[in-house]
């Protein structure tokens, strides 16, 4: 699975002449692990994050846009209570939203919607695999979390809500800041990821961005997903995990879980103690260190 994946991703590089696009970026090397600074703070909402672990479940939707573009959404959610901030999360190729869904399940469990589809011509077992296709899931991206919205008023605040992805779906996600922008959108994570084929500038209102990388990554490089970073000019912060590799939650769960789900609680429920946490969540382990400027 992971090789073809890997493939498919080169594949996708080749064919759809997928770049860095940035004439702008700065020495990667120059963010290695030390400094983290703190600059804007989200708006505080009423509700707080939930200050323990909450019962998961799962939701199965059935969503097609246009008719042709099937989209089944798997949803895990907090049993009870809510609203809570929902975070749109999008696979890579070749992939489908179970395999993340330890990642996806703490986020859930902190007290977050997670909604991830599985894109009709890049999952696992899409039955007319096009790796190109990457192009067209921004739109879908947008349609489905209207869908969702419409599903479960009860559970999702409409005000509070994010979107993720890795590798494919890390561009997927680029492109809901830039070219397609989704202004619903107040952060994002991107878990090795880069621009578009036909990158366009980070545009709309400012939300922050978390990066996470492995340094070791060859299908992704460490330059390209630099150079994405570099062209946000919004608050942003850069995961580096110098053993890491195309799958930084699986080289290192609990950091990726633990600062990502900070990360999380303090853009979508303005929890300002999540955000002096970060940089601690990222080096927990000595394998991993944050810089950035939110």
């Amino acid at each position: 699975m992971l090789r073809r994946a890997v493939a498919a991703l080169t594949a996708l590089a080749a064919a759809a002449a997928l770049s860095a696009c940035t004439s702008k970026s700065e020495d990667p090397d120059a963010t290695s692990p030390a400094g983290f600074s703190g600059s804007a703070t989200p708006e505080a909402t009423s509700a707080g994050a939930p200050q323990q672990n909450l019962p998961v479940q799962t939701q199965e939707l059935q969503f097609n846009r246009d008719g042709s573009r099937p989209l089944p959404t798997k949803v895990w959610l907090p049993a009870s209570g809510g609203p809570y901030p929902l975070i749109y999360f999008s696979h890579g190729l070749t992939s489908q939203p179970d395999d993340y869904a330890d990642l996806l399940n703490a986020w859930a469990q902190a007290g977050f919607v997670v909604a991830a589809p599985k894109y009709p011509h890049t999952w696992n077992q899409a039955p007319e695999y096009r790796a190109d296709d990457v192009v067209n899931q921004p739109a879908d991206a947008r349609y489905v979390i209207t869908e969702v919205l419409k599903a479960l008023p009860a559970q999702i605040d409409p005000n509070r809500i994010a979107a993720a992805g890795h590798s494919a779906g890390a561009i997927t996600t680029i492109g809901l800041f830039s070219g397609s922008r989704d202004e619903r959108l107040k952060a994002g994570v991107l878990l090795a990821g880069r621009q578009m084929p036909e990158p366009a500038p980070f545009s709309g209102t400012a939300a922050p961005l978390l990066f996470v990388q492995g340094k070791l990554d060859t299908t992704v490089t460490y330059e390209q997903a630099y150079g994405a970073y570099n062209e946000v000019t919004w608050p942003k912060a850069f995961l580096e995990i110098p053993q890491g590799t195309h799958l930084p939650h699986r080289d290192q769960p609990v950091v990726v879980a633990t600062t990502t789900t900070d990360f999380w609680r303090w853009a979508l429920y303005g929890d300002e103690a999540a955000k002096a946490r970060l940089p601690q969540d990222a080096a927990a382990t000595g394998a991993a260190g944050l810089t950035g400027t939110l």
